[in-house]
């Protein structure tokens, strides 16, 4: 039997690495722009329009007459070609907005405006307040849920505590990647992407509670065996349910991604990557950990093995 147990040393190296990342990630956009995350006005407060032009635009003779016009703080970026613009400021009415989009429109000709959103400071924290007590919430659910599922189970407490730490890992993982993204793309953290990141975490929670369910049959099933043999057998023996459902879910992403429209690709490139993220963290995370708790070997787990001298 091929033993994934013995390498758990090296699975929780690529999670530490992984979430190293996102960390430096986190810490250099901070430094650059403020924050540990790009948040879009669903989290913040202000307006956001978007504007597609009949020619190129100068971005920087936009920005020019926009802070003329009074906003000072305001963002332009390009999306999709030269002539499409996402245009960000503080919040304003829809009479500030139609003034300010005929002053472009006497420099850049006629627009079509594509979206139109403004979010006050009020519903601004709100949606954050609510976003981290939802996933707090969600974390404290699975944990009295699993404990109370397998309370026949010998420390039913520590299913319960991997799993919520397996979610936390995942939100923590989604958090780095946004990070990254804003970085390098400039994409921002707004309802959409949380959308996506709790919809991650269902499949993550179904996906673990196979594998914790099957070790509980083999416990009943296979008395006289260690308990590391039981989580490694019951790790094989769900190993091809788990990843063939995951991929069929991602083939079906990736088909939206590639031809789906663009209003939805990010969404969907974070529910892959999820996914991603989530079938490595249930099957060589969450259960690992499970087994190095119940060995007692976190001390041991990172400490290099000593060779034991050659006898004469």
């Amino acid at each position: 039997m091929f033993n994934l147990m013995g390498k758990r040393r090296l699975y929780f190296l690529i999670s530490a690495v992984l979430l190293g990342v996102g960390a430096i990630a986190m810490i250099y956009s901070t430094l650059a722009f403020g924050a540990p995350l790009r948040m879009g006005i669903d989290f913040t407060s202000g307006s956001m329009i978007e504007l597609r032009f009949q020619d190129e635009v100068d971005v920087g003779t936009m920005r020019a007459i926009i802070t003329e016009a009074g906003f000072s703080d305001v963002t332009v970026q390009r999306v999709g070609g030269g002539n499409q613009v996402v245009i960000r400021t503080r919040p304003m009415e829809i009479e500030t907005k139609e003034a300010l989009r005929a002053d472009l429109e006497t420099e850049f000709g006629p627009s079509i405006e594509l979206r139109f959103e403004s979010v006050g400071p009020a519903i601004g924290r709100e949606t954050t307040r609510a976003a981290i007590t939802a996933i707090i919430a969600a974390g404290i659910a699975i944990l009295f849920f699993i404990t109370f599922a397998f309370r026949r189970v010998p420390n039913a407490f520590r299913y319960g505590v991997c799993a919520m730490i397996k979610m936390f890992h995942d939100v923590l993982f989604l958090l780095g990647f946004a990070s990254i993204m804003g970085i390098v793309a400039g994409w921002e953290m707004d309802a959409l992407y949380l959308t996506a990141m709790i919809t991650v975490l269902g499949f993550s929670v179904e996906d673990v509670i196979v594998v914790f369910d099957r070790i509980r049959e083999n416990i009943r099933r296979r008395r006289g065996e260690e308990y590391e043999t039981i989580v490694n057998r019951s790790l094989l023996e769900t190993l091809h349910r788990s990843l063939a459902t995951q991929t069929n879910a991602m083939f079906v992403m990736l088909a939206i991604i590639l031809i789906g429209g663009a209003t939805i690709r990010q969404f969907m490139i974070v529910m892959m990557v999820g996914m991603v993220v989530d079938s490595y963290s249930s099957l060589f995370f969450a259960v690992p950990l499970l087994a190095a708790w119940e060995n007692g070997d976190f001390g041991r787990l990172f400490r290099r093995p000593v060779k034991s001298a050659a006898s004469a």
